[in-house]
């Protein structure tokens, strides 16, 4: 089928951006004090011939989308090298259609080869969770174009009105499990939208909690530094707190200090991030249980806990019920697709941590397939600065979370951010616990990309006019 609606990809553009972080970042093993974040425009022909600009940003996070032992130089070219890679293949993609049409072929149909051509030709293969990170600017950019070209906002154009296919055209039900996605579309399971958006910190690993731990290094630019402070100057009432994984007494001293600074400064959830490096559920479900006798207040705090067990969950088929009958248990790092997050279920896990660093047409299916079989849903973040941020947030607006959005690029870069502050100040502050989107409004992401004085780099790909 075809539509007046339908659209294809005329040219694409790829630039990066350097961040520098202001205090450390861990993920896992590896620690990160910067970041290149790619930025894309897409141009989109419509059936009429009109052209339209769409832009996406994703940090290139390594540490998170490429653990490994190799060298942290090299994974880190690769990816950008990919990026470039990505830029040129997308200009001669031909399919057409609504930008969730175009990026699940995309996906389907080149993302693979693209890979397999990219490690003939450098002699290193990404991982799948690397490539989709590297693809995602160009995704998000696809979708803001679709919405610019039709002069609607993204998730107006999640319906049939819009898109050729239901969603029976790309996901598959558990029989039994959901009813049919025959006639079914995006919007049919998306929440309420909300437009003030309650805000997560992140409590690092390294992070200081006390005046005890502070060490002299620590930066002096304005900016809180210890946990209380953070939590005062944003009004904050969620922490999700980092833990080791391989260390139980360390992780659940940390825990417990963690929620007691927060109980008596107001908090009222937690959750709890184990880094991906557990092998057994008995690991925490003996955290979980020790806190819950132990600490029975900052039990009934944990809203959820995230992503324990390892990236691979097809080499890695845990039964995690045993945790999942505990608190919700939400996959992160392993959920590239709605397949997986299907197997995941299958598993024990009940909630998906979606986000659109994996790519904006990956997490609206995602999305889909979760809800219609029972499953919670989180936006977790990739510290997104920028125009990252908008797309990140407007995601869980419109999903319907279990309690908001995670939010930490103002803790780690929030200079970075300064020319889009200036134009959405409720999106890179977060004031009384929560992020405004008042600000955002218009086509695509609702940007208000001409207003924003930024001024970009040469490009990585450049258009071909």
């Amino acid at each position: 089928m075809s539509s007046q609606y339908d659209a294809q990809i005329a040219d694409v553009a790829c630039y990066l951006l350097p961040i520098t972080f202001r205090v450390p970042l861990k993920f896992g093993h590896q620690v990160m004090s910067e970041v290149w974040c790619a930025r894309a425009c897409v141009r989109l022909r419509g059936r009429d011939g009109r052209v339209a600009e769409g832009w996406g940003e994703t940090p290139y996070s390594i540490g998170w989308a490429w653990p490994s032992d190799l060298p942290y130089a090299e994974r880190e070219k690769a990816m950008n090298d990919f990026a470039a890679s990505l830029a040129t293949d997308l200009k001669g993609f031909e399919a057409t259609g609504h930008a969730i049409e175009i990026g699940a072929a995309y996906q389907e149909q080149r993302l693979a080869p693209l890979r397999e051509s990219f490690e003939e030709t450098n002699g290193v293969r990404l991982p799948y969770l690397a490539a989709l990170v590297a693809l995602s600017p160009f995704d998000i950019a696809l979708h803001d174009a679709y919405g610019k070209l039709h002069d609607v906002d993204v998730y107006t154009t999640c319906n049939a009105q819009y898109m050729n296919d239901d969603l029976a055209a790309y996901l598959t039900p558990v029989a039994g499990a959901a009813g049919s996605f025959e006639g079914k579309y995006p919007e049919d399971y998306f929440g309420e939208y909300i437009g003030k958006v309650p805000a997560w910190h992140l409590v690092g690993g390294l992070d200081p909690l006390t005046e005890d731990e502070l060490t002299g290094d620590e930066p002096d630019d304005g900016y809180p530094v210890l946990l209380r402070d953070w939590i005062r100057t944003d009004g904050l009432k969620c922490l999700k707190v980092k833990l080791r994984g391989n260390d139980a007494e360390w992780d659940y001293d940390r825990l417990v200090k963690v929620g007691q600074i927060g109980l008596e400064e107001g908090v009222t959830e937690l959750t709890a991030d184990f880094n991906c490096t557990v092998q057994e559920p008995e690991y925490v479900n003996a955290v979980v249980d020790r806190l819950q006798a132990e600490h029975p207040t900052l039990f009934d705090q944990l809203l959820y806990i995230e992503q324990p067990f390892p990236y691979d969950l097809e080499a890695n088929r845990i039964d995690v019920h045993t945790v999942s009958q505990r608190k919700p248990l939400f996959l992160d790092e392993s959920a590239h697709d709605w397949k997986i997050v299907r197997l995941g279920r299958s598993l024990g896990w009940t909630g998906v941590a979606l986000k659109t660093c994996k790519t904006q047409t990956g997490a609206l299916l995602s999305l889909c397939w979760a809800k219609a079989h029972g499953m919670q849903l989180m936006v977790q973040d990739l510290t997104s600065p920028m125009l990252a941020q908008i797309s990140h947030v407007l995601l869980a607006a419109h999903a319907g979370t279990i309690m908001g959005v995670e939010s930490n690029s103002m803790q780690f870069y929030p200079e970075a951010s300064k020319p889009e502050e200036a134009v959405h100040p409720g999106l890179y502050k977060r004031r009384d616990g929560v992020l405004d989107l008042a600000s955002v409004h218009g086509a695509g992401f609702g940007y208000r990309l001409d207003e924003i004085r930024r001024e970009l780099p040469v490009p990585l790909v450049d258009f071909d006019d």
